[in-house]
């Protein structure tokens, strides 16, 4: 009578796997990738997320069974080089380099052990007041939890150079942004950069290609959805966080849904 119950339960077992393999996958179809700017106390302006919401949202994520999976783990399975990420992945970036990345953000990410790429444009490092240093990135860095990137050299708006240069001029300019970035925070770091955030969400056919001629393997837009296979891997989706975001709603958005545009 036990081996027959034992048998039941474990065929209800099986099929409840198969259930729930069915409803959910056994692996992560997309994933948001998450864009922060600076944190605070308060709201200072439309990019400003206060400290206390991205608490609550990190300890969202970890109540309700998300993974924060590191960006280079997400890039090597949208490119075929991991077999899947694991069902309900989360990406989080930061862009620029905002002093708060080391005073508000990197104290959470300790305390929930969880890994974020900074995309940075070195011109402004240990230089704008506003900006990290040298020392903290380094700090960061050595936690093991953060991953340093290119956002161009000095964030620069490549629709308004276009306009006030000439063919050549920008050109080199294109290739200036790319390259210096690439190699001073390959010095600075000893990592290989090869992933790069296009400022203001800006690409054209002509940048990817300069990207690409540059090195860099993926670059990261601004489009409010996550990100899957088959995107290309030079301007792939990222959600802007602003204050305002309704963040349970974000993570319910589909893939493919043609949500382009400011937040």
């Amino acid at each position: 009578m036990k081996s027959q119950w034992r048998a039941l339960m474990l065929l209800f077992a099986s099929l409840l796997i198969q259930s729930m393999e069915l409803a959910y996958g056994t692996e992560s179809n997309a994933v948001p990738i998450l864009l922060y700017h600076r944190l605070g106390p308060v709201i200072a302006d439309s990019m400003t997320v206060r400290t206390s919401t991205f608490a609550s949202e990190l300890q969202y994520l970890h109540e309700h069974g998300y993974t924060v999976i590191p960006l280079r783990r997400l890039t090597d399975y949208l490119t075929g080089n991991a077999p899947h990420a694991p069902v309900k992945s989360v990406v989080i970036t930061a862009d620029d380099g905002h002093q708060s990345i080391y005073t508000d953000l990197f104290p959470l990410i300790v305390k929930y052990h969880i890994p974020v790429t900074l995309f940075i444009y070195p011109s402004a490092i240990s230089n704008a007041s506003y900006a990290l240093t040298w020392q903290q990135l380094s700090e960061m860095q050595a936690s093991g939890l953060v991953d340093i990137q290119s956002h161009t050299y000095w964030h620069p708006n490549f629709k308004t150079e276009k306009k006030h240069l000439d063919a050549a001029a920008y050109e080199k300019f294109v290739d200036i942004q790319l390259h210096k970035s690439k190699d001073v925070l390959q010095r600075k770091t000893e990592k290989h950069i090869d992933m790069l955030a296009w400022p203001y969400g800006i690409f054209d056919d002509e940048l990817i290609n300069h990207a690409k001629k540059s090195g860099y393997i993926a670059g990261f837009s601004l489009e409010r959805r996550p990100a899957e296979r088959g995107d290309n891997m030079l301007t792939l989706p990222r959600y802007l966080m602003t204050d305002r975001v309704q963040f349970e709603k974000l993570l319910a958005t589909p893939a493919r849904e043609n949500t382009k545009g400011k937040p």
